[in-house]
């Protein structure tokens, strides 16, 4: 029985122990197999949600009369939970969320961080739907042994290079844990929480008897705003309000729970749009890290760092030297610039161009990646600019709690 079968029947489905060796994907955790990558194609199977093909691609750009977002035709956001049912839903005429997130854990955000908000923004002006933005403040308390002091604070800032994203303040809150659960939230946290057992968490997080109790309790809340009634000043006590999260695949196993508890609360399950991970600069191991920061691009980095970083740290497939490259070409399987243009270079015709030059040998490691430098330059300027604008008012305006109507179209 696959393991969506498995929540069909009303089963949670735990995770299994990896062996040596073998890939670890887990909200806390990502690391390759044997050979250092991630086999998407497994974590699929393993985690029991489904890829994404051009034809729910096609249905989307119809439904909304948008092109696809780069990241849905490239294939970075690649994997599903209900997302067909849901865009059923969306034709008959009935309304849905977004709900995505953020753990405050450094100063400034990096790409990779960026990657879901950037999507989620297309996805909030594609729709014209409305949005919430979890700062888990209290669960880097718990992890990462911040105070909560410094916890409140990063989440302050980490809000201001979101909302530097563009979101809509009058179809958007963003909320932080410490500051906003108690009322219809907590009451949601605290339905959720006798719907699962010390097994079952036990199963698909991996805690052992040394975690602290926090951790152990703390799913739940993450699973709390995938409940519409969790915001009464948005949608009052309604229930058939559906959910979409756009996150990352290792974010997974919790949500597998939050659907697993849905219909036993009088929920809609709610749908997932999963992204692949956004490969460190040392290349394709896991997933960026914002404690490595020779592995990553900080949306607060200056030119000159970006241009050091990609040039001293991007993991490069092409030839040893010159020559080599031109006669054997670049391996695009394993570079990082190459990969990370996937990401960000919006222009279609001249990524295609720039992967047919580099692998055949024409273009140069030291071309492409100067291609790159100039790529991250200007989006990350563009977006020390927008977040210039990001007042303190301003994100008081998306914290805070007030009555939002108009909330669709």
């Amino acid at each position: 029985m696959s393991a969506e079968e498995q929540q069909q029947n009303g089963e949670q489905v735990e995770a299994q122990q990896p062996a040596d060796g073998e890939q670890v994907v887990t909200p806390w955790d990502v690391t390759g197999g044997a050979d250092g990558k991630i086999d998407y194609n497994k974590l699929v199977e393993q985690f029991g949600c489904q890829t994404i093909g051009a034809d729910l691609v096609e249905r989307i750009e119809r439904l909304t009369g948008c092109p696809a977002h780069p990241f849905l035709k490239r294939g970075v956001f690649f994997a599903h939970r209900d997302l067909k049912e849901l865009l059923d839903a969306y034709e008959r005429g009935e309304p849905f969320y977004l709900y995505t997130g953020r753990g405050p854990s450094s100063e400034a955000l990096h790409l990779g961080h960026l990657v879901p908000f950037m999507f989620t923004k297309w996805l909030q002006d594609a729709f014209k739907v409305p949005l919430v933005i979890q700062l888990t403040d209290d669960e880097k308390f718990l992890w990462r042994g911040l105070s909560v002091e410094e916890s409140r604070r990063l989440a302050r800032e980490n809000a201001k290079d979101i909302i530097a994203c563009g979101f809509d303040v009058r179809r958007t809150f963003i909320f932080s844990d410490f500051e906003y659960v108690g009322g219809a939230f907590y009451r949601n946290i605290a339905r959720i929480q006798r719907c699962v057992t010390m097994n079952q968490v036990r199963g698909i997080f991996g805690f052992t008897m040394e975690d602290n109790i926090g951790k152990i309790a703390f799913p739940a809340v993450q699973a709390a705003p995938a409940f519409p009634d969790s915001f009464p000043h948005m949608f009052g006590e309604r229930k058939d309000v559906r959910c979409l999260i756009p996150c990352a695949i290792d974010q997974d196993p919790y949500f597998r729970m939050t659907r697993d508890a849905a219909p036993r609360l009088g929920h809609i399950k709610t749908a997932l749009i999963e992204s692949r991970f956004f490969p460190a600069l040392q290349g394709e191991s896991g997933k960026m890290s914002a404690s490595d920061e020779n592995s990553a691009i900080f949306v607060s980095d200056t030119p000159k760092q970006i241009k050091n970083k990609v040039n001293k740290h991007a993991f490069s497939g092409g030839g040893a030297t010159a020559e080599e490259q031109r006669e054997k070409g670049a391996n695009l399987e394993v570079d990082v610039p190459w990969k990370w243009l996937n990401f960000f270079l919006q222009d279609d015709a001249k990524l295609e161009q720039i992967g047919r030059e580099y692998a055949s040998g024409r273009m140069l490691t030291g071309e492409i990646k100067a291609e790159l430098i100039a790529v991250l330059t200007e989006m990350v300027e563009r977006h020390k600019r927008a977040r210039e604008l990001v007042s303190d008012d301003v994100v008081d305006a998306f914290m805070t709690v007030r009555p939002m109507t108009d909330l669709y179209g």
